[in-house]
Formats: structure tokens, sequence, C-alpha cells
């Protein structure tokens, strides 16, 4: 259960900062470098492999608590976590694709880290989009952001916009694998809520 709403914090995490970077133009730049980590991390064993420790994933689990309290101002933050459960369930039939993918983030992951500041990650971020538009944009239902047009209109924004819903992806199918679905988030949200408020730091 622990390692599951783990993995529904890392939707929630991306989706969040999904929200936060269309309506604003700048999102936490420690959340999203875990997200970007986590979809880095394809031979990853474990969990902590994936996201790190569980501060890391702060925003996700924070977000997520929220959301199974009613807090209606996540609504949106929802609606991009429903898109991409959803977005995951056309992703897992494509094999092709996956393994393509998989493959091409391998090379990304390689980029070099030596450059200064964030300039290595936002050049992940840039491969990472544009291996998005060629694959993840043309399975359907595409998902659709909403936000303020002078933000979408910034390249490193949209950039990140794309990197974090690969990310989401990413945890989706986690928490699949790891039992996850529609059933368990509608009969068994009062013992996710309870496991992701031990989460959280006292």
């Amino acid at each position: 259960m622990k390692d599951r709403t783990l993995a529904l914090a890392g939707i929630f995490q991306a989706t969040e900062l999904v929200r936060q970077a269309a309506n604003h133009g700048t999102w936490s730049g420690y959340a999203a470098e875990t997200c970007l980590d986590s979809l880095l991390a394809i031979e990853a064993d474990t969990i902590e492999e994936i996201y790190g420790d569980t501060d890391r994933l702060r925003l996700g689990v924070e977000t997520l608590v929220s959301v199974l309290q009613g807090d209606r101002r996540y609504v949106e933050t929802l609606r991009y976590a429903v898109s991409i459960m959803q977005l995951e369930t056309h992703f897992q039939k494509k094999l092709k694709m996956q393994a393509s993918i998989g493959m091409e983030l391998q090379i990304i992951s390689a980029i070099d880290a030596d450059l200064e500041g964030y300039a290595a990650a936002d050049l992940q971020a840039e491969k990472i989009a544009a291996l998005y538009s060629q694959s993840i944009s043309t399975i359907s239902p595409r998902i659709i952001v909403n936000g303020k047009p002078q933000y979408l209109q910034v390249e490193r924004t949209v950039n990140w916009i794309r990197t974090l819903l690969f990310a989401g992806l990413r945890s989706a199918v986690l928490w699949r694998q790891l039992g996850g679905g529609r059933f368990s988030l509608m009969f068994g949200r009062k013992k996710m809520l309870e496991q992701a408020q031990t989460l959280l730091p006292g």
C-alpha cells in the first residue's frame, strides 16, 4: 500500500506541477527534478530508486491528501491525473512504442550532467518533450492542458509541461504494476488517505 500510494503521489506531483507551470509560468524545480529523475530511472528495481526518499515526493503526497479530502482547489490537477490514467490504459497496449521510448530515454539520461545549474535538466526536458510529441501525443485521447497563453507560448515551459506529463504517465504505469486501478481508488480511498497522511512529516 505504501509503494502504491507513492506511485499515486508521483502522478499528482507531476500534474500539480503542470497546473502550476500552465497557470503561473513557474514551478518547484526540486519537485520537477524528482519527476524528471523518475522518468529516467528505467532499470530501477525499487520505489526508492525511482523517486528517492519520500521527501522528494512531498508535493505529490500533500496534493494527494488534499484531493482525497475533497479540496476543490485541485480540480484541474485531478483532471490531469485522471486523463493520465486513461492514457496509460491505451499506452500499455503499444509494446513497440514502449520499447522505442525506453531506448530513447536511456540516451537522454546520458546527457552531460556537468552542465551548470539547471542546464542539463532543461536540455533533458527539451529532448523528452520532443519524444513526447512524437509518441505519447499520437495516442488518443490527448491530454489538453489549460492555462494562460503567455506561459503556454514559452518554449521552456512547454518542454517541462510535456516532460511532467510523461513522468506522470511513468508513475501511472508503476501504479498499475503495483496493483492500482479504478476500483482501488473508488473503494480504497480511506486507507489510501490514511497511508498518505503517514508519509507527511509531523
